[in-house]
């Protein structure tokens, strides 16, 4: 049962709670598993992050939209519904247009951040974000995901943009936006399957209070962007540049001759670019998304840690 807070966003009694009490909680964006992994690997993958998360002593929320109706703690054992033919890859932009029709589907990182705003959620982990793609020069196809950055407070743990974007363009895109981006344990841009795009980033952190610190002096100073928080694949499942480039080249050629656009590109690059690389960009994926949890939690856990010391 799921309690409502603001309409029409429902919230979990669970994460209700950890909100009351100004527990850590940590948001997870959904269109991953609607479109982004296939759908064993998405649904263990859910389970996988909730765990990681709550092995921190963290409050995982799982946004979705059900039948018209946002949820922020939807429970992973129970998505089946982000599998039917039917499911829409939801963004910012169709978060209205899905509760009016009642629709079902999972999240994007721009919906996500919209949402959980909205509720007091201040962490959420994905895998990228979406940028400034490869060839927007022509198609103009830059992510929602860059203006969400720009307007929502949240601290976002991602592994940089998704491959088939253009790093230098998104960074710029982001420094212009003013959106703060730090590399946990890097000063490159990440390049998602790769650990660096060779693009630097302006700020390093190397520990989780220190990224705790930085968000709640932005909150202090009144500044209403996110605080981006880059961190490369782990290395054991890191795929080398060249590799990834050669696959994102031939996905995007691919993409072209069937006359994939919108929404759908992205989705079809991923599995495209999985099936190039004989599923080494899969496991890549899955590692960085567990890391991104993880670290995710343990930001959550450090700013309330000093949100808490700040109020005595």
């Amino acid at each position: 049962m799921m309690r409502p807070v603001s309409r029409p966003i429902d919230i979990s009694p669970e994460v209700a709670r950890a909100l009351a009490a100004r527990s850590p909680v940590v948001a997870l964006e959904s269109a991953v598993y609607s479109h982004g992994l296939p759908r064993e690997q998405a649904r263990a993958t859910a389970r996988k992050l909730d765990e990681a998360v709550r092995a921190a002593g963290v409050t995982p929320a799982l946004v979705v939209v059900r039948d018209g109706s946002i949820l922020v703690g939807a429970d992973p054992l129970d998505m089946g519904f982000l599998f039917e033919p039917d499911a829409l890859k939801i963004a910012e932009r169709d978060l209205a247009v899905a509760v009016a029709r009642g629709q079902s589907g999972g999240t994007t990182v721009a919906a996500t951040m919209a949402v959980v705003a909205e509720v007091g959620i201040v962490v959420m982990a994905t895998g990228g974000i979406g940028g400034v793609h490869l060839g927007a020069q022509e198609s103009w196809d830059v992510s929602g995901d860059l203006h969400a950055l720009s307007r929502y407070p949240i601290v976002v743990v991602c592994a940089g943009a998704k491959a088939i974007c253009d790093a230098a363009k998104t960074v710029e895109a982001l420094d212009t936006l003013g959106v703060t981006v730090v590399g946990y344990r890097t000063e490159v841009m990440p390049a998602f399957y790769a650990r660096s795009s060779g693009v630097p980033v302006p700020h390093r952190a190397d520990a989780p209070e220190e990224i705790a610190a930085i968000a709640r002096a932005k909150t202090d100073l009144g500044h209403r962007a996110a605080l981006l928080v880059v961190q490369p694949c782990p290395e054991h499942a890191a795929l080398d540049t060249g590799t990834v480039s050669a696959a994102v080249d031939r996905a995007l050629a691919e993409a072209r001759s069937a006359g994939i656009r919108g929404g759908a590109v992205t989705p079809y690059l991923l599995s495209a670019i999985a099936e190039a690389t004989g599923g080494r960009a899969l496991t890549a994926n899955l590692a960085l998304l567990e890391a991104n949890a993880i670290l995710a939690a343990s930001v959550a856990s450090a700013l309330a840690a000093s949100v808490r010391t700040g109020d005595r």
